[in-house]
């Protein structure tokens, strides 16, 4: 998806656990990492000893519609402060840390992280470093870890890469509704609607010489409908086939002529 699905009369949406950023070393990647924080619904961010400084004029440029991110985001000399308010922590590595802590996907991590929230706690998730992920020492100050699944040959994923997989669990979590779904435009069709289409089709196949002979009829008809079922049609559905089955039926319309005595006037 592009910025063409972006409706800037809306206010975005705010909330959710505390994004922890552990040294990040480009602000190209802070601001994308505030781009995918929007996108999801994520609006805290904290930076731990971000290496080119605070504020970073690159992490705006690269935030696109993440502004709000940006300017609520706060900076802490160092991991410990960054986490000392928290209720809990977790932290995010592609790598087995030989610690004892539970290891959890991001959906079922997320899950937790929306119970506490809703709880009243407050929740951390930490980022590692660009090029070195979270060290041993950090990752022991988690509660638990957090993994995705990818190839073990291409295991390392960019910061906002990593941000944009958890914020997507998190929305789908705590705000759950696709932003639009066709299928709700129209009704699922009464049976009465379907058996009335296929009686209908049936009749004018038949007039059309479809079924090459009597014995055959039925099975051809009952074939004929699993297909259409297979549809779920909505009442709409209906209204469509039936109306483009009766243009077959009548043939091509002869296109109106200029002189036409009929169209004079016009």
């Amino acid at each position: 998806m592009t910025g063409a699905g972006t409706n800037h009369s809306l206010t975005p949406i705010t909330g959710g656990p505390q994004v922890i950023l552990v040294e990040p070393q480009m602000g190209e990647n802070i601001g994308m990492a505030a781009r995918a924080m929007a996108n999801f619904g994520l609006s805290d961010m904290r930076i731990v000893n971000p290496r080119d400084g605070w504020p970073n004029e690159r992490a705006v440029i690269t935030a696109a519609n993440a502004a709000h991110v940006l300017e609520r985001a706060t900076v802490y000399p160092d991991l410990l402060s960054a986490v000392a308010d928290l209720n809990a922590v977790y932290a995010t590595t592609a790598r087995e840390r030989g610690q004892m802590k539970r290891v959890l996907g991001a959906d079922e991590a997320v899950t937790q992280i929306h119970g506490r929230i809703q709880g009243a706690e407050k929740v951390g998730i930490l980022f590692g470093r660009e090029r070195t992920g979270l060290d041993n020492d950090e990752v022991a100050l988690a509660d638990a870890i957090i993994t995705f699944p990818v190839d073990p040959a291409n295991a390392s994923l960019n910061l906002a890469q990593a941000v944009l997989l958890v914020g997507y669990e998190w929305f789908k979590q705590a705000h759950g509704q696709l932003p639009f779904n066709p299928e709700e435009r129209s009704p699922p069709a009464k049976r009465e609607a379907v058996v009335s289409f296929f009686t209908w089709l049936e009749d004018e196949l038949d007039t059309c010489g479809f079924f090459p002979a009597p014995e055959k009829k039925p099975a051809m008809i009952r074939n004929l409908r699993d297909i259409l079922l297979r549809l779920s049609m909505t009442e709409q559905d209906v209204k469509t086939l039936r109306g483009a089955t009766s243009i077959l039926r009548r043939g091509p319309v002869p296109p109106v002529k200029k002189d036409d005595p009929l169209t004079k006037g016009e």
